[in-house]
């Protein structure tokens, strides 16, 4: 039988209700407890790291994650996370690039309604989630709904519903039926993982809107090492406003400025429109074609923890970790 390691950080699916509203309490022992049938998939051990609302969650939980994970990497054949769905696909993409081709599962998972509730998603969420911890399925990924989702490509895609998260740009790797993990796509791994330990926090996101002009983006870019700018359809910048001018200005100074699309689905195009192919004939400006913005967000983080040579940090931007990315022609 495999051997388990369950993560608690808190979350809806570990809240209960408080005067103000919901708030996690309950531990991993406790959320083990209303599903004995769990004792049938595997062994576990459980462990308490946080216990947050997953909006509290950021970069430094992130990095305590994936050390946690690290130091008993050897010890367990999977780990279940149990974290708060709202920023649950951020922290999936992090793990993706601090524990990168590892051949063991690590598998996020969560819930819409906390576990007490008569009607919650909990129980089979948090089972499903053991079946594929104990299955061979290498890698970070979620696992909700009864799909499993790669996590470098998972987005929270509905606030209330159970059908919470949705694969962008990329298959599910598989789904739960009746209890039996049927598996489509096999990750990548290698014999051991390599373990990272260092991001770099500084990465800011703009969203544009109709009419707005560069004061937002220097502002930003003053405070930041790095920028996405989601920007609209395919991807570009208003001529209008100085937003050419603020990026070349930036750029020239060292920041780092990636274009991507506020569409969920299809990617960036920045060679179509004259808005979008200034930016990458004139500035090099990065671009995030198929990427969502959890996975460019996070992977900016690891690699300007790592590097800040900006030939390098272009490199490791396009090079694919976990199926982030896949290549447009132009590149390969």
């Amino acid at each position: 039988m495999k051997k388990i390691l369950m993560i608690g950080t808190g979350g809806t699916i570990a809240s209960e209700m408080t005067d103000s509203g919901l708030a996690p309490e309950l531990t991993t022992e406790q959320l083990l407890a209303r599903i004995p049938a769990i004792s049938r998939i595997c062994e576990v051990d459980c462990l308490q790291l946080l216990n947050l609302d997953s909006t509290d969650v950021g970069p430094e939980h992130w990095l305590l994650l994936a050390r946690c994970i690290r130091e008993r990497y050897d010890r367990y054949d999977g780990f279940v996370v149990t974290h708060g769905t709202d920023t649950m696909a951020y922290t999936a993409a992090a793990l993706s690039y601090l524990i990168q081709n590892g051949p063991k599962p690590i598998v996020l998972t969560g819930a819409q309604k906390p576990i007490g509730f008569d009607s919650t998603d909990s129980k089979d969420n948090l089972t499903d989630a053991f079946r594929c911890a104990a299955e061979d399925m290498p890698g970070v990924a979620i696992v909700f709904n009864h799909k499993v989702i790669l996590g470098t490509r998972a987005r929270k895609t509905r606030s209330k519903s159970f059908q919470a998260f949705s694969s962008i740009n990329y298959p599910d790797l598989g789904v739960l039926r009746d209890g039996v993990l049927l598996r489509y796509i096999r990750q990548d791994c290698a014999a051991a993982p390599t373990f990272y330990d260092r991001l770099d926090s500084h990465v800011a996101l703009l969203k544009l809107i109709p009419g707005m002009d560069r004061s937002v983006a220097d502002f930003l870019l003053e405070r930041n090492d790095a920028l996405v700018i989601e920007s609209f359809g395919v991807g570009g910048l208003p001529e209008a406003g100085g937003f050419f001018d603020c990026v070349s200005r930036w750029m020239a100074a060292g920041k780092v400025v990636v274009l991507t699309t506020q569409v969920a689905n299809e990617g960036s195009d920045l060679g179509v429109y004259h808005v979008g192919y200034r930016l990458k004939s004139d500035l090099q400006v990065l671009e995030a074609y198929d990427m969502t913005t959890e996975a460019v967000t996070a992977k900016l983080m690891w690699i300007l923890g790592q590097t800040r040579d900006l030939v390098q940090v272009e490199r490791l931007f396009y090079a694919p970790v976990a199926r982030d990315i896949l290549w447009p022609q132009e590149l390969r």
